[in-house]
């Protein structure tokens, strides 16, 4: 994109997103703070005489108005059977999803709290209890309209992608090469775990997607909901040495397992979606370069020393995908 081009994001003007807002019937105070959100844009707004509204603008094309639904179905499911999941606002129709000038848009309540502390056990049951819940009712049922997190979709796609138009040519040949044997690592592993079941997940569980209040995680943002093994809202809350994380796995299964039992099976594909997210997060900042907002936030990627030390990484996990689980 040159400088002289434009992004659709570019209408979402303060004036635009309060007559958005005020398209449904909200009196703005003229209160308009943009909040971290790269892929959506998402603000929080004052509203005259209420509390203010978290207001996210969908990024064009990338789901249907189908797939939108259906994450704000499955977040408003898990809201009636009180789980702490913010859900959006749904109008005197019923509707959450609403359009203003070409863009989808919605509405949630806003939430304070902080990231929990992950380095907390007692923090870790309580989330495990939590996910436990939230996966028993995403296990009721599968999504219709939304993708399922694979092999396919998260990591030959991707590596495609890059090859063709971002990889620096000094590194073709050895990121080629590499990210070969690692899909066909990966593609082994889920052929040998083929029994493991895919739910409806967040799919996005870090601690960023979760605010802390009043002793338990508010679950936020479930943009990034699909089919996924249960293993996948899970192993993004571990961290530190292996021992660390065999105790928090513990006491994240232990508080799980109150509501659902754990297929322990599924360690096994811990490395492969950890080494699925870092292809697709690099071949999602590839795609989404075009946004101004993307080379300002994140500088540092498609330099000639990114790809080096991403392909460094890469071959660190082909070294972890070739190693027995290491969790049991």
């Amino acid at each position: 994109m040159t400088q002289d081009s434009h992004h659709p994001f570019d209408q979402l003007t303060p004036d635009f997103v309060m007559d958005a807002v005020e398209s449904l019937g909200f009196r703005c105070d003229c209160r308009v703070l943009a909040l971290n959100s790269y892929e959506n844009r998402v603000y929080q707004v004052g509203i005259e005489e209420g509390a203010p509204l978290i207001a996210k603008f969908y990024r064009p094309e990338r789901w249907s108005r189908a797939q939108i639904l259906e994450e704000h179905e499955f977040t408003l499911e898990l809201a009636e059977h009180e789980l702490p999941v913010v859900a959006p606002w749904r109008n005197d129709a019923g509707e959450t999803l609403h359009c203003y000038r070409d863009f989808w848009f919605s509405l949630s309540p806003r939430r304070g709290g902080h990231s929990p502390e992950l380095d907390n056990l007692e923090h870790l049951e309580v989330i495990g209890r939590l996910l436990g819940r939230i996966h028993l009712i995403g296990a009721s049922r599968p999504f219709a309209e939304r993708p399922a997190l694979d092999s396919q979709s998260y990591g030959h796609e991707c590596v495609r992608f890059i090859e063709e138009q971002f990889i620096p040519a000094e590194y073709r040949e050895s990121y080629t090469t590499l990210t070969r044997d690692l899909l066909e690592r990966i593609d082994a592993l889920f052929a040998r775990c083929s029994q493991v079941r895919s739910i409806r997940t967040h799919g996005d569980c870090h601690c960023g997607n979760m605010l802390w209040r009043d002793g338990a995680p508010n679950f936020v943002d479930f943009d990034d909901a699909r089919m996924a093994p249960a293993i996948q809202d899970l192993w993004m809350l571990l961290s530190g040495s292996e021992d660390q994380q065999r105790h928090q796995l513990d006491r994240i299964l232990t508080g799980y397992e109150q509501f659902r039992d754990f297929d322990l099976t599924e360690l096994q594909l811990i490395e492969p979606l950890r080494t699925l997210r870092m292809l697709h997060y690099s071949a999602w900042l590839a795609r989404r370069w075009d946004d101004p907002a993307f080379p300002r936030t994140f500088p540092w990627f498609n330099s000639i020393q990114y790809w080096g030390e991403h392909i460094l990484e890469l071959r660190e996990q082909l070294a972890a995908l070739q190693e027995p689980p290491r969790l049991y």
